[in-house]
């Protein structure tokens, strides 16, 4: 446990996403110390309650809902019902921060748009998620990571010529949102300490992912030059030879960016000795992954991973999770900790953020959908009874007695 505040203490985050890039953000900035409000609608709360990898659950909740929803309260609240949006506007000046991805027009439909919230509370910092922005032709298009991968040109930088296009294995153009929308919040709480007043916060998929190819897009844009994918299968179509995935032994090796001549010692190769010249990889890419493909399989992963360090040659293994779970950096760093869940705990990920002074801390799990709606509420001046009437017309959602969920213990996980 750790009794440090966290950086963001005293901030008042109200969370209305749902999915993957949105709930990442809140999440961490909940990490980082700010009460976040979970806004869901009753009933089956966001999309990741009911939807998850194969309907895989642990204590009745998705794992996925899990993975990006700790350190937040629910407060299950039905927008489309006539009396929220008084409930909403009435919650509003307590908040410092409001996140929402909802599609261009919902939000001001549901009365929760930027100029009808500044209104109310001229300090507000209001983030916007999107897939592609609030203006052009593709502003009410649905944005999801892979879609958004395939626009943005980066699935022609890996493979040979004649493979099909490669989709990235993590959900990148998500959680790189999700970082880039955390940003921006913070930004604007910087510029709030100066000026006393928020702003709005735009952030989209498509902006995002465009901004991770900068070296790729700056080639291109001045030169007119693409990532060139040739013959032999590589890691990238800009990067010389021999950056890529090998077959040892017994499993995977990759390969980055090394000297040739370095690798030639690693092989005991003469050809690739004499490639001194760093632009030899990119000229005789084929030719060398053609030579070195098959070279591999004589060892062991770990051998190999011997010897290109012994040679100054970048080498790692390809594991699967249950190998790096039991790897001894991801083991000794405590890449892996205890998050509190109910009357137990689930393992999740360390936060990836380290602060000498207000270090993140997982001080609660994912909420239960409601869990918190009336705390929530009597916060801001509902009494019990109004709480309560609410809850009988359908416009908010109180858990049930039989799952009325454990008092927050304050338990700190340093994360």
């Amino acid at each position: 446990m750790n009794d440090a505040l966290g950086a963001l203490e005293g901030l008042v985050v109200l969370d209305a996403t749902q999915m993957l890039a949105g709930p990442l953000a809140a999440t961490r900035l909940g990490d980082l110390g700010a009460d976040v409000i979970k806004l869901e609608p009753p009933g089956q709360g966001e999309f990741n309650r009911t939807h998850g990898f194969e309907d895989l659950r642990v204590g009745g909740e998705m794992t996925t809902f899990l993975a990006v929803n700790r350190n937040k309260r629910s407060l299950a609240l039905n927008l489309k019902h006539p009396e929220a949006r008084a409930v909403l506007h009435r919650l509003v000046p307590s908040v410092d921060v409001v996140i929402q991805n909802f599609r261009p027009r919902t939000a001001a439909r549901l009365g929760m748009d930027w100029p009808t919230l500044q209104a109310i509370n001229p300090r507000l910092v209001y983030c916007s998620i999107s897939g592609y922005g609030s203006e052009g032709p593709y502003r009410d298009r649905p944005g999801q990571d892979l879609v958004v991968q395939g626009y943005s040109g980066s699935m022609f930088s890996v493979g040979a010529a004649d493979d099909d296009p490669s989709p990235g294995a993590l959900w990148a153009a998500d959680v790189m949102t999700g970082y880039q929308a955390a940003i921006g919040v913070l930004a604007a709480l910087a510029s709030r300490e100066r000026t006393g007043v928020g702003q709005q916060v735009e952030v989209d998929m498509l902006s995002v992912v465009l901004d991770a190819q900068a070296q790729e897009l700056v080639t291109y844009l001045n030169t007119g030059r693409q990532p060139r994918r040739t013959a032999e299968r590589s890691a990238h179509g800009s990067i010389p030879a021999p950056y890529g995935v090998y077959r040892t032994a017994d499993g995977w090796l990759t390969l980055a960016m090394s000297p040739l001549p370095a690798l030639g010692e690693v092989l005991d190769d003469d050809v690739l000795r004499s490639y001194v010249d760093y632009n030899d990889g990119h000229r005789h890419r084929d030719e060398i992954y053609t030579r070195i493909r098959h070279r591999f399989t004589a060892r062991t992963t770990e051998e190999w991973i011997r010897l290109c360090d012994q040679h100054g040659v970048w080498a790692g293994p390809v594991y699967d999770y249950e190998a790096l779970e039991s790897d001894p950096h991801v083991r000794a760093t405590g890449a892996f900790v205890d998050q509190p869940q109910g009357d137990s705990v689930i393992r999740t990920t360390r936060v990836p953020i380290r602060m000498s002074a207000t270090p993140p801390t997982i001080r609660r799990g994912a909420p239960q959908l409601g869990a918190d709606t009336a705390d929530v509420l009597r916060s801001v001046g509902f009494s019990a009874d109004e709480v309560s009437g609410l809850a009988a017309d359908g416009v908010v959602g109180l858990p049930s007695a039989a799952g009325t969920p454990v008092a927050d213990r304050g338990v700190g996980v340093t994360a």
